[in-house]
């Protein structure tokens, strides 16, 4: 079985609006998010064998933080150029070329793309995967090449806001 984890980043700040978009970074509220649902993973002994995430400030900070909340190695982090701005079928090549010997991936990206990829792959309308959410989504096949349009299931759906307020 093959595992899927699809993170959006979290909540990054807009206050400087002369920064550019891939520079931005988090808030004080994804900070709190993001600590936050590092501890859940570490709760639920979530611990992948490769995190893949965006380049981008905001993205590459929240896996960062995820995993020194969960007390994993930050050597796992593997930087994907093309997960900043990226498509549907781009994710698909980076699904499709990750080695077979490892069974459960992060995948931790942004919006729109990461929520279209979810409902592809499982299925399920989503509708909008907030900032700093964790879909699971399990595959029941050996090699990740084997990964295609709704040949997943949602094992869970969580986020900050169904735990926390503003």
């Amino acid at each position: 079985m093959k595992k899927i984890y699809l993170i959006r980043h979290a909540k990054s700040s807009w206050k400087d609006e002369t920064i550019d978009d891939f520079e931005r970074p988090l808030n004080s509220r994804g900070k709190r998010d993001v600590a936050f649902m590092g501890k859940r993973l570490k709760l639920f002994d979530v611990k992948p064998d490769i995190i893949y995430t965006s380049p981008a400030k905001r993205a590459e900070k929240t896996a960062k933080e995820l995993v020194k909340e969960m007390n994993y190695d930050k050597k796992k982090i593997k930087l994907i150029d093309t997960l900043f701005e990226s498509s549907y079928e781009q994710y698909m090549e980076l699904i499709h070329a990750t080695d077979d010997h490892y069974s459960s991936i992060f995948i931790i990206a942004h919006n729109p793309t990461i929520t279209e990829v979810g409902e592809r792959l499982s299925g399920a309308i989503l509708s909008n995967i907030p900032t700093c959410a964790i879909v699971c989504i399990s595959f029941e096949m050996e090699s990740f090449k084997e990964i295609t349009e709704e040949s997943g299931h949602i094992l869970f759906f969580d986020y900050p806001k169904k735990h926390l307020k503003d």
